[in-house]
């Protein structure tokens, strides 16, 4: 029986929906991590912790929730993906495993503080770099035939997947950066309002470099880019116009927007991506349609995420509410 939608479609959006949401929320958190080692004074990392640790766990719910559904709905990813990225999710798993550790031993720590401090940092850097580098690899695309992964262990760790490793890592310390702007006061919100505009640069010589590099990484890409005149070009452009707002917003010294701009920044990069490459969901071969499970099986698990992303939604809300203002190494006020 032929379907009223596209429950492919529906599923690449939702999968494509959890993906942004975890990198904006567990973004932020993962930026604290990679700024600890830079931050002037312990009293300084207390707040950094303290500004993340009532939601740090929930943010990561979206990475289960997109995990899970992607391999209910294109289970080819699943089988092309982890043979070809075995060590790079082994470090993004290993990294968030040491950084959830540290939460919890570093506040009831004393003589051996500062290996905790050391674990969170650590763990949070790998884990961001680990992401960004499988974000590369995605883009270089995968060896495959007959719907398997023929290439080898480290294809995936090239100079242009290193590129982009360090680029998400610059752009969660972004995130973070501005997040304390938002959430503290006095001394470590000013180090951060110094600190974020050395990022920003930092962010967007990675973004002209990859961008710069893309092309003749993938062919496809550039054949999107540059064959035609094409509305991708607006999504760098209002990638910009975010910079732009971080930059002239830190120096009036706002307190939300930078973090708001930050975040859109993210957004139409991740969009550019998407555009860039679609309907490929396993470059350069197979498209989502390619990859997607059976019509059945989709609509079935359709109707539980139907009912499961609504009430992630309201309680990620509600905790982001309860948990408004600023904190101190103490705590909420």
């Amino acid at each position: 029986m032929e379907q009223p939608f596209d429950l492919t479609l529906i599923w690449a959006g939702i999968i494509g929906f959890g993906i942004m949401m975890y990198v904006l929320m567990d973004g932020f958190d993962l930026g604290q991590g990679i700024l600890f080692p830079f931050a002037p004074n312990e009293h300084t990392r207390d707040v950094m912790m303290n500004s993340v640790a009532p939601v740090w766990d929930g943010n990561e719910t979206w990475l289960v929730l997109g995990g899970a559904g992607l391999l209910a709905a294109f289970p080819l990813v699943y089988s092309v993906f982890l043979p070809a990225l075995y060590i790079g999710v082994f470090l993004l798993l290993a990294g968030l495993i040491f950084r959830g550790v540290a939460f919890e031993f570093r506040f009831k720590a004393k003589t051996s503080r500062y290996l905790w401090n050391w674990a969170f940092a650590g763990g949070s850097t790998v884990a961001a770099f680990a992401q960004g580098a499988v974000v590369g690899a995605y883009i270089q695309g995968f060896k495959t035939e007959n719907l398997v992964y023929v290439g080898g262990a480290l294809d995936w760790l090239t100079p242009f997947t290193v590129i982009t490793g360090a680029g998400l890592v610059a752009g969660y310390a972004l995130l973070g950066s501005t997040w304390l702007i938002m959430k503290s006061e006095g001394e470590v919100q000013d180090w951060a309002y110094k600190l974020t505009p050395r990022l920003l640069l930092g962010v967007l010589a990675v973004f002209a470099i990859v961008s710069v590099y893309t092309p003749f990484v993938d062919p496809f890409v550039k054949s999107r880019w540059f064959d035609s005149v094409s509305l991708i070009w607006l999504l760098p452009a209002l990638a910009m116009y975010c910079a732009f707002i971080i930059f002239r917003s830190v120096k009036k010294r706002d307190e939300g927007l930078p973090f708001v701009a930050t975040m859109g920044l993210f957004v139409f990069s991740y969009l550019a991506l998407l555009a860039s490459k679609w309907p490929y969901i396993v470059p350069p071969n197979y498209t989502i349609y390619d990859a997607a499970s059976a019509p059945e099986s989709q609509l079935f698990l359709l109707l539980g995420f139907l009912f499961v992303i609504p009430i992630v939604l309201a309680y990620t809300a509600w905790t982001y509410w309860v948990f408004r203002g600023k904190v101190k190494a103490t705590g909420y006020h």
